[in-house]
């Protein structure tokens, strides 16, 4: 498996001996790359969470634990990790490494950036990453000591979700101190050379990275929203690689002799979650249509009859165009906390019927689903779709589509309730392993510790609750491994959220190009390479 910092180091021993050497229809190595992505950046703070800033930012700013092309862990600016007891990880930084501008990385940088992340105030932050993180010291300045509140054995794998900043030159910075560059020094293979809002990113080779030579002299991230241009501009050159290509596309970039298609399954997956907690839900009606029955979504043979209803092939091949693959638990195969033992289940309307019956409803019930409109392409088909398939083994589904900035607000958070009965997003945890994504999606609401962030079924279980508390205090990872799958068939036995689809990632190359596709979307630009 080719990951993006494995990647950098094999790429550069090759660019001494190739370097500025040509490829047909593709850049020179070691020269200029040119991506357009579909989401812009905002801004160069990496303690600012908003997964389009990162995807830049991991390339400036190096994670303490690096991640391969499937979220497994590699080592970073930490060249190795081990837990002395259940509060306590010691840290061996990698030495040698110095900062963009010339100062020598320490322990006291990562002290720094933890601390400034643990204070960083707003909704978008990397506060959960830190949770468990109490005390730190630096013995010398490559150990790092970090003493946890609880057993933490994920701590590693939290640590790979943000990068590590300079603490001289973060110090009392500003956004416009990262934004203007001042502030923006990190340790990674590019440095933050030029910002224009709503516009681009231009990265500039760091001369002086610790893996050696960069790839690219100077890579240029363009903000292109709309699909078609954002296809148009690779197909007539004006850009190398493009990302988040929609599934109607996919044969125009494949059928062409100047560009390449590179899809991969990602860790983004399609949930439907429903209102488990109010006994009167606001979106749900009698078959007749009046309001106010008792909340038939609580009942487990309701859940069960509902994800039975659902043709996942078809939702994922027809309504998706193949942009997605059926899923049947949290994870797609080849990520942590996959299952192979539980596979997408197979709709039998029949059975869904009966299940409804059995529940009392031999008359169905009326629902609302509310989904976005604007934050994957497909969305609202899909969402019809599934609307579509509800209503045909009884429950009379309407569907209300709104703009992502509306149904977030609307959908949920830690301390404000849930509006929708039933409702539809994508979701991914920025570490990519099943254990999060269970904390954020099912772990019963806690805004103490930040479990549950993204429960907006407001699912609880004692008993779940439990086994991902065990599972987060397993310091082996074999052992801990076998506890999220069991957490994984309990939450999926109870129908803690109905899993529709995991999304495929998609990217755009020009002919001569090849990239490393990646189940967390991002484009590295080390990813990026003239083909053999």
């Amino acid at each position: 498996m080719r990951a993006w910092l494995a990647a950098l180091l094999r790429t550069a021993v090759a660019a001494a001996g190739v370097a500025g050497a040509g490829v047909a229809g593709a850049p020179a190595l070691a020269q200029d790359l040119r991506i357009a992505l579909k989401a812009a950046v905002d801004n160069a703070d990496p303690a600012q969470l908003y997964t389009p800033n990162r995807n830049v930012h991991l390339q400036v700013y190096e994670p303490l634990v690096g991640q391969d092309e499937r979220s497994r862990l590699l080592p970073g600016l930490a060249a190795s990790w081990r837990s002395l007891d259940p509060l306590t990880w010691e840290f061996k930084l990698r030495p040698g490494v110095r900062f963009q501008d010339g100062t020598p990385f320490t322990a006291d940088d990562v002290i720094f950036t933890i601390r400034r992340i643990q204070v960083s105030e707003g909704i978008r932050t990397y506060r959960i990453y830190t949770r468990d993180i109490g005390a730190m010291e630096a013995p010398d300045p490559l150990t790092l000591i970090i003493h946890t509140l609880t057993p933490a054995a994920g701590l590693p794998v939290n640590l790979t979700a943000f990068g590590i900043v300079s603490a001289a030159a973060a110090k009392d910075a500003t956004a416009e101190d990262f934004n203007g560059g001042r502030a923006a020094v990190g340790t990674g293979p590019y440095r933050w050379a030029r910002y224009l809002p709503g516009q681009s990113v231009l990265l500039e080779r760091n001369p002086a990275w610790w893996g050696g030579l960069a790839p690219w002299a100077r890579v240029e991230y363009r903000f292109i929203s709309n699909d078609s241009a954002r296809v148009a501009a690779l197909l007539a050159g004006d850009v190398d690689v493009i990302d988040t290509v929609p599934p109607t596309l996919f044969e125009r970039l494949a059928g062409s002799d100047r560009t390449s298609l590179v899809t991969a399954i990602s860790g983004f997956t399609l949930y439907l979650q429903l209102d488990q907690f109010r006994d009167n839900s606001p979106f749900v009606t009698t078959s007749d249509g009046r309001k106010g029955p008792p909340n038939p979504l609580k009942d487990l043979k309701v859940r069960q009859a509902m994800s039975l209803a659902l043709n996942r092939v078809a939702i994922a091949g027809s309504a998706m165009e193949d942009g997605a693959v059926p899923a049947g638990q949290f994870m797609p195969p080849g990520f942590e906390g996959h299952d192979p033992g539980i596979l997408p289940p197979a709709a039998d309307p029949g059975r869904a019927r009966r299940l409804l019956a059995e529940a009392g409803y031999p008359g169905g019930f009326g629902l609302t689903v509310h989904c976005t409109n604007d934050r994957y392409v497909g969305d609202s088909k899909v969402c019809q779709t599934v609307a579509q398939m509800l209503s045909a083994v009884g429950i009379r589904t309407q569907v209300d589509t709104l703009p992502a900035a509306v149904f977030f607000r609307r959908a949920g958070t830690l301390s404000a309730e849930p509006e929708f009965s039933a409702q539809m997003s994508i979701f991914n945890n920025l570490v990519g392993v099943g254990l999060e994504n269970m904390n954020s999606v099912v772990y019963t609401v806690d805004p103490a510790h930040g479990y549950g962030s993204s429960n907006r079924g407001r699912y609880s279980s004692p008993v779940l609750d439990l086994a991902l508390s065990t599972a987060m205090a397993t310091f082996d990872p074999a052992k801990r491994e076998a506890l999220v799958r069991e957490a994984t068939r309990m939450a999926m036995a109870d129908q803690a959220v109905i899993p529709i689809f995991h999304m495929k990632a998609s990217w755009g190359v020009r002919r001569g190009l090849t990239i490393q596709a990646r189940g967390d979307q991002n484009t590295f630009a080390a990813d990026v390479r003239p083909d053999p």
